[in-house]
């Protein structure tokens, strides 16, 4: 029972709203923590990490046309409110964007990728009417570790190794120990999903009233198939938010589209099978804890797309779940994804984010099948391991460290644009 309700606090702790794709929000946040110490906004550098750096390029700002880094930070700075965290730009005051636009053709705005590494890192310093502020974010997209007003140091706190790996505890775990998890515990455990669910579907219906659904609208065809169903609420959700509709996602590991892609195509699954809402919430667990898991060996940012396969492998694991597939089963779906999807490249935030959504749902589903009938990929090959826990090591490992030299490459090709 104790370590029932510690994995229920691990994933409730972990999500959280993010408004707009969660890098640009991050930068926001930043800005707007240094922009609070200074009376008013003359100039503002950056100082990100390559992930952030990466995901920010190109990804639409909510509520804008704009998108971007330099972006971010202005509009976070003129007009972000921090008290949000990561929806610091939601409901901007008017004139904002004539201000930051102002503020950027002058090029008072500098943006430096100043660390090739996945752990977060964001730095920001405002400067107006003869005053600093600067703000520290690690390892977290929202963690606060340092701020300084004119050189006053009003918080200096290094992250301490729960703040550095706030989901560490689930490396602990075994994946049976995880499903015995989804399959006992009281149904109030997993009440807290369905908020998840609403955000998530609010952001959707969104992207479809503000026509941000192109892609989508295409790959997910008349949604008579189950398939299409979880293509459509997952890739339109995902293209929502990389196109700027204006509501947040239920972020999961840091990531909105992590939390998009490990829960709406397991509720469109539910909804076409007529699965009840307790087997729908149990499926969503299990999805939220693989997805973890995962991304605690991978790292919160890489040049390895975990939307598609941390996310992926989560969905992979909840549909065999809801489909009435046993704990081995299970593991096999985790063999599967990890033959067969492990190598997909993260080249940042933007709007071909819900093509590989959707090959990450399509995925899923066909593992799932094959999994349910006990068929997978034998562990001796490739990178799988002796253990689905193995197995979901090595899908990490694959991109951090294995992937750091494709990142400096996506880099490269950023910075040549």
């Amino acid at each position: 029972r104790a370590f029932m309700k510690q994995l229920t606090q691990l994933i409730y702790q972990d999500m959280a709203p993010a408004y707009g794709v969660t890098e640009p929000g991050a930068i926001a946040y930043a800005c707007a923590l240094a922009r609070a110490q200074v009376p008013q906004v003359e100039k503002i550098w950056l100082g990100v990490n390559s992930g952030i750096y990466k995901n920010a390029f190109t990804c639409a700002i909510p509520g804008t046309e704009e998108e971007g880094c330099a972006w971010a930070a202005a509009l976070g700075a003129l007009g972000g409110d921090a008290e949000k965290g990561l929806a610091a730009l939601e409901n901007l005051p008017e004139g904002v964007h004539a201000q930051a636009q102002a503020l950027l053709e002058k090029g008072a705005v500098t943006v430096e990728m100043c660390r090739l590494a996945p752990e977060i890192f964001i730095e920001a310093r405002v400067k107006g009417g003869g005053h600093q502020g600067v703000a520290r974010l690690e390892n977290t997209h929202t963690g606060l570790t340092y701020l300084e007003k004119d050189g006053v140091v009003l918080k200096n706190d290094p992250p301490s190794p729960q703040q550095q790996d706030p989901c560490q505890e689930i490396c602990g775990y075994t994946l049976q120990e995880l499903c015995q998890y989804v399959r006992q515990a009281p149904m109030e455990e997993f009440r807290f999903l369905e908020d998840a669910l609403a955000m998530n579907q609010a952001l959707l219906q969104a992207g479809e009233q503000e026509n941000k659904l192109p892609l989508t609208r295409v790959l997910a065809g008349n949604r008579e198939s189950i398939l299409d169903e979880m293509t459509y609420l997952a890739c339109g959700a995902i293209e929502a938010r990389v196109r700027g509709a204006s509501a947040p996602a239920m972020s999961l590991t840091g990531s909105g589209s992590h939390g998009i892609l490990a829960t709406m195509p397991l509720l469109g699954a539910a909804q076409k099978s007529g699965k009840s809402r307790e087997e729908l919430l149990r499926a969503l667990a299990l999805s939220c804890l693989v997805t973890i898991y995962i991304k605690e060996y991978s790292g919160r940012l890489s040049a390895l797309c975990g939307c598609a396969l941390a996310g992926g492998t989560g969905t992979a694991c909840g549909l065999v779940l809801l489909f009435g597939g046993s704990d081995e089963q299970i593991a096999l779906a985790v063999q599967n994804m990890a033959a067969s999807l492990t190598g997909m490249i993260c080249h940042g935030g933007n709007q071909g984010c819900a093509l590989k959504a959707r090959a990450g749902v399509q995925c899923a589903w066909d593992m799932s099948r094959l999994a349910l009938q006990s068929l997978a990929v034998d562990s001796r090959h490739s990178i799988l391991g002796s253990t689905p826990e193995k197995t979901m090591q090595n899908m990490g490992r694959i991109a951090c460290p294995g992937m750091t030299h494709t990142e400096e490459t996506i880099l490269e090709i950023l910075f040549e644009k």
